[in-house]
């Protein structure tokens, strides 16, 4: 009887649930010799249609049959204790526990620690280091500051010096020009008995100067034979690791062995390019296959160089690709409501009621809005501009260009005391104008809001502001044509699109922040928005005088505040978060409130103290007081950055400025030099101020422009650490920086924008694998769209 036995097995056994792997288990009922044992499990990981290869333990190898156009497959009988590696095609989306050397055990902390779950994770997980075996250093050429080394010599001796907790093993290693001493201060004994006194060795690690002579500890060392060549011809990767994966034999060598056993199972045609041959030709870019390669096993600087720039490149690309096509999709395909014509309502306003004359950048931003509007297509636009950049009038003009064309505008803002500002705001501008504005938050009476969503729903209320209350189910609107999103990071995404949806057509959206985006950072993050940038600040506003104080300066400080206050002026006193301890945030401020009242006392001063452990209607409670002028001094943590408008304050005091980050500084001193009085921010810190605190200082005191600060913010802290833009799902690159590789990214979306303007949907035979590995490779959802 033939060993091979065929089973039928229905393929609708199986639930796919959309992953085209499955495994099958099969209990063998006979031939129990073949396979040491009756019962014995075997397991089939399979894909339909695919051809597998399966290597068992005792050298014997059979195949699995590929699958007929029955909906059945064949099943040969192998060895039950097999690797199986999927075929060709599809080889990079087999599980990496199919890969020699890994099983499952491995596999499962592979994906835990490093999200490593297929053969392309493990492709696509970078080196981050190399080691320099084409190079020989000498022992006279090794200097405090080289950092690693190879170095070739005999081993001298090695001695156990030391007792118990001081114990160590030295050795020495000599060259033609000096002696290098190693040393271990672990597996003491296994190292020893390792060594072999009068052997020739090469040895590479960390260099270090102990009483004036070099030295590596815990050198990694190789026995080198006659045979031997010197030095090797490549580059060695070092792979990032973690102490569990060290202690289940996964350190960075391991993952370097997995990986080079990788690449021995691959051939070009497993890795498909998908860049236009015209684009890698045009920019000199390796293929795919060729970069993986270098990337990982470099034979020289110049190859492993030219790996990061194609893999950079490919990155950066591939992002601004899919946020382009976004975009474009929406300008073609989006329909939106048209706002015709700028009527009285509009003109009237801009010519009687204008509070001042509007900077060229506000007109510039005007005009871009009534484009958007005036197509037939939905806008969705980014109001990027700094802290009194006139916002606000944008949006009050944008509003009206609304109602002119019989539509209701509505504005939300994430807090009750940002809109009541809104309100007071607008409802002041356009007093004159007979159209008719209402504020809806959650401390509005039952019978005032019945008129109010009575109104609304009628057509007789043309603008809306208020908080998240706008989004309810009960708010409905009768022509929604507008929506204005304030500090729209501040919302969840799922807010936003309740919004959006109280509309047949949707409606035109804007959103506006008031923190500054590093241009690489916007064109990344939020380059699915049309962008606009208010960069000019309107005439009269003064700039705010910025200034660095120690602690040891504090009095002179106070002093100084206490002359403001007497001049009718009002206080800000800040305090930082500590995000890892609540408790010690409260106890800081508290005593920082107690020194303040001890230089401030009743009655003659009156404080407001806000945190984030008070009861909302308590926090609102004190920040209104102080808005009303009730009281004199704001002691505060950082709940209010965003918002407050104050004309009065003009001093901002920073406790422990050390500890803000630049944007959260500019941001904070934002609060101050809103009215006609000059303004001042006084940063306080320790006397010890680390090198990035000392720069953050130095740049808020020299200049006050939130761009440029926001540049230096994203090359300190990098863009993952950059309030809203992690979420994006658009800046996880593995070797790509929008900081050093801006250039990169200009080329990017120039090379994106060039190839969409020929082929808007990717459809030529060119870019055919480019469409295909965009759906292939969708990722989370763009939270910087409105939904």
């Amino acid at each position: 009887m033939s060993w091979l036995v065929d089973l039928r097995v229905k393929l609708e056994q199986f639930s796919h649930s959309g992953n085209p792997f499955f495994i099958v288990f099969i209990r063998i009922l006979f031939f129990p010799a073949f396979f040491a044992g009756k019962g014995r499990k075997i397991r089939v990981f399979s894909r339909w249609g695919s051809v597998f290869s399966a290597s068992c333990q005792q050298k014997k190898t059979r195949e699995v049959c590929t699958g007929n156009k029955t909906g059945y497959f064949s099943l040969c009988y192998f060895c039950p204790n097999t690797h199986f590696i999927s075929s060709a095609t599809h080889i990079l989306a087999s599980p990496v526990e199919y890969l020699k050397g890994v099983g499952p055990l491995r596999a499962d902390l592979l994906k835990k620690e490093l999200g490593i779950y297929t053969f392309g994770d493990l492709l696509g997980h970078y080196p981050f280091r190399f080691i320099d075996r084409t190079k020989i250093t000498l022992v006279e050429e090794l200097r405090p500051a080289t950092d690693y080394a190879q170095v070739a010599g005999v081993l001298l001796e090695a001695t156990v010096i030391g007792q118990k907790a001081g114990r160590r093993l030295v050795a020495r290693l000599k060259d033609k020009t000096g002696i290098l001493e190693l040393t271990w201060f672990q597996g003491i004994n296994w190292v020893q008995k390792m060594l072999e006194p009068g052997r020739s060795y090469l040895v590479w690690g960390r260099i270090g100067f102990f009483n004036g002579k070099p030295q590596i500890v815990h050198p990694e060392m190789e026995l080198l034979l006659p045979e031997q060549p010197l030095v090797k011809n490549f580059l060695e990767p070092v792979y990032s690791t973690t102490e569990k994966l060290k202690s289940k034999g996964l350190g960075a060598r391991q993952i370097g062995k997995l990986t080079a056993f990788l690449w021995t199972l691959l051939k070009e045609k497993d890795i498909t390019e998908f860049l236009p041959e015209s684009l890698l030709q045009n920019l000199h870019l390796l293929n795919r296959y060729q970069a993986l390669k270098q990337i990982h096993f470099p034979q020289s600087e110049t190859e492993y160089q030219a790996a990061v720039k194609r893999l950079k490149f490919e990155e950066l690309f591939v992002a601004q690709l899919r946020m382009k096509m976004l975009c474009s999709q929406r300008h073609r395909f989006s329909k939106g409501v048209v706002f015709e014509k700028v009527g009285d309502y509009f003109n009237t306003f801009y010519k009687n009621d204008l509070p001042f004359e509007l900077t060229n950048a506000q007109k510039r931003v005007i005009r871009e809005i009534r484009q958007d509007t005036a197509g037939g297509k939905q806008m969705n636009r980014l109001l990027q501009g700094d802290v009194g950049s006139g916002k606000t009038i944008v949006a009050v003009l944008t509003m009206l260009l609304a109602v002119d064309n019989g539509y209701q505008a509505c504005l939300m803002a994430p807090t009750e005391i940002l809109a009541q500002q809104h309100y007071q705001s607008v409802s002041s501008l356009l007093k004159n104008t007979g159209v008719t504005v209402r504020l809806l938050t959650g401390s509005v009476k039952t019978a005032e809001r019945r008129k109010m969503l009575a109104d609304l729903a009628a057509g007789n209320l043309p603008i809306l502001l208020g908080t998240h209350a706008v989004i309810e189910e009960a708010v409905q609107f009768h022509r929604l044509g507008l929506v204005i999103i304030d500090e729209q990071h501040r919302f969840g995404v799922e807010q936003r699109a309740r919004l959006w949806k109280k509309a047949v057509l949707p409606p035109h959206v804007l959103v506006m922040t008031a923190t500054p985006i590093p241009r690489t950072l916007a064109m990344t993050a939020y380059g699915d928005l049309d962008y606009s940038v208010i960069d000019e600040l309107p005439p009269g506003r003064q700039p705010v005088t910025t200034v660095h104080r120690l602690d040891s300066q504090r009095s002179g400080v106070m002093d100084f505040i206490r002359s403001e206050i007497d001049k009718g002026r009002q206080v800000y006193i800040i305090f930082p978060l500590i995000e890892e301890s609540d408790k010690l945030d409260y106890e800081n401020l508290m005593k920082g409130y107690e020194n303040v009242k001890a230089y401030f006392p009743e009655p003659r001063y009156w404080i407001s103290m806000v945190h984030g452990r008070q009861p909302a209607e308590q926090k609102e409670l004190n920040m209104k007081r102080f808005v009303e002028q009730d009281t004199q001094i704001m002691v505060s943590t950082t709940v209010i950055e965003v918002g407050v408008n104050v004309p009065n304050a003009t001093v901002m005091v920073i406790e422990s400025a050390e500890k803000f980050g630049l944007s959260q500084l500019h941001q904070l001193r934002g609060r101050v030099g809103r009215g006609a009085d000059k303004s001042y921010c006084i940063l306080l810190t320790g006397s010890k101020l680390g090198n990035d605190a000392r720069e953050r200082i130095q740049i808020m005191t020299s200049t006050g422009n939130g761009f440029e600060i926001a540049e230096k913010d994203l090359e300190l802290r990098g863009p993952g650490e950059i309030e809203g833009t992690r979420q994006s799902g658009a800046l996880n690159f593995r070797l790509a920086s929008l900081v050093q590789d801006r250039d990169i990214l200009a080329l990017a979306a120039e090379k994106a924008a060039a190839i969409l303007e020929k082929d808007p949907d990717l459809l030529s035979a060119e870019n055919l694998q480019l469409k295909k590995h965009l759906q292939e490779r969708k990722g989370p959802v763009q939270w910087s769209k409105i939904a």
